[in-house]
């Protein structure tokens, strides 16, 4: 992923905070490595305190989403049990307050978490 990609994301969730924010990711897959390209807002995503959502039922059919970001104000960077329940794609990457770099992370649909390769 690209370090411009992962801070337009930072920079949305520090733009929502206190509330939650939820994106599509863009990308490729080849093998276990997924590539995130791009993300976007999903259509009709509402974020409060404490959640994020969208009806999957207005998702446009777009093969190449590869799995969900959202942000945790509370600062945990660990998926939760409601965030493993909704899990959709092949990763999560949350996004935790305060926002930076290092307060970010990618997991699979157990809860296990995955390397980020950041490139300039």
């Amino acid at each position: 992923m690209g370090r411009m990609l992962l801070e337009a994301m930072l920079g949305l969730a520090r733009e929502q905070h206190p509330h939650e924010v939820v994106l599509l990711l863009r990308g490729r897959t080849k093998g276990d490595t997924v590539r995130v390209e791009d993300f976007l807002v999903p259509p009709l995503a509402v974020g409060g305190s404490g959640f994020a959502e969208f009806p999957l039922h207005m998702l446009p059919i777009d093969f190449s989403i590869v799995g969900t970001a959202h942000s945790h104000p509370s600062g945990v960077l660990r998926p939760s049990v409601g965030d493993l329940n909704h899990f959709y794609g092949r990763i999560m990457i949350l996004l935790a307050h305060p926002y930076t770099l290092t307060k970010a992370a990618a997991f699979n649909a157990r809860g296990e978490r995955l390397p980020i390769e950041v490139r300039d």
